[in-house]
C-alpha cells in the first residue's frame, strides 16, 4: 500500500507513505524515553484514520514544554520529506499546518498507509543531519537517532503517527 500527500504552498512538496506494519495507536520511536516532552501527536481525525485523495490533513501536536518541532515523512520508496522544520511551539497543542504557514497538506495518490514523525527538542535544532533523502525504515530510524543525539535525553522526544489514504 502506498500513499503520498502534496503540500500545497507557493512551492509544492511531497509527503509520502510507507507500507510498514504497525500496531494500532501511536508508534513511538526509541530515541527518547516515552512521554518526556510530547504528550500527543495525531492526524486531525486520529491515528489510523482514513483520508481520501483530495482531502486536507492536519496534525495535532501537544508538548509539555515549549520547544522546536520538525515533522518528517517517509514514502513507500524510502523518500523522506521534511514538512515542518525547526518550528517554535509553545507548551500545549499546536495544529500543523498553522494558518501563519499559509499552506495545506492535501492528500494525493498513491493510496496506502502514511507515516509522519515528530521530532521535538527544547532548544533550537542545529543538527547538520539531512533528514530528506532515501531511506529504508531502519535507515530512517538511524538518521532520526543521529539527528537527536546531540540533545540531552531529557531535552528531546520523537513520536510517530500514521493514517490511511484511500
Amino acid at each position: 500500500m502506498n500513499a503520498k500527500l502534496l503540500l500545497l504552498a507557493a512551492t509544492s512538496l511531497l509527503l509520502g507513505a510507507c507500507s510498514v506494519t504497525v500496531s494500532p495507536g501511536t508508534t513511538r520511536a526509541t530515541v527518547a524515553p516515552a512521554g518526556v516532552l510530547i504528550s500527543s501527536f495525531t492526524p486531525d481525525r486520529g491515528t489510523g484514520s482514513t483520508y481520501y485523495v483530495g482531502e486536507n490533513v492536519s496534525f495535532r501536536f501537544s508538548a509539555n514544554r515549549p520547544g522546536y518541532l520538525t515533522l518528517v515523512s517517509l514514502d513507500p520508496d524510502g523518500f523522506s520529506n521534511v514538512l515542518v522544520s525547526n518550528a517554535y511551539v509553545s507548551a500545549g497543542t499546536t495544529v500543523f499546518p498553522t494558518r501563519a504557514q499559509g499552506v495545506n497538506f492535501t492528500v494525493q495518490p498513491p493510496r496506502g498507509m502514511q507515516r509522519v514523525r515528530a521530532i521535538f527538542t527544547t532548544t533550537q535544532q542545529s543538527s547538520n543531519v539531512v533528514l530528506s533523502g532515501r531511506y529504508d525504515s531502519r535507515g530512517w530510524e538511524n538518521v532520526t537517532t543521529v539527528y537527536v543525539n546531540p540533545y540531552p535525553v531529557n531535552a528531546r522526544d520523537v513520536r510517530e503517527t500514521y493514517f490511511y489514504i484511500r
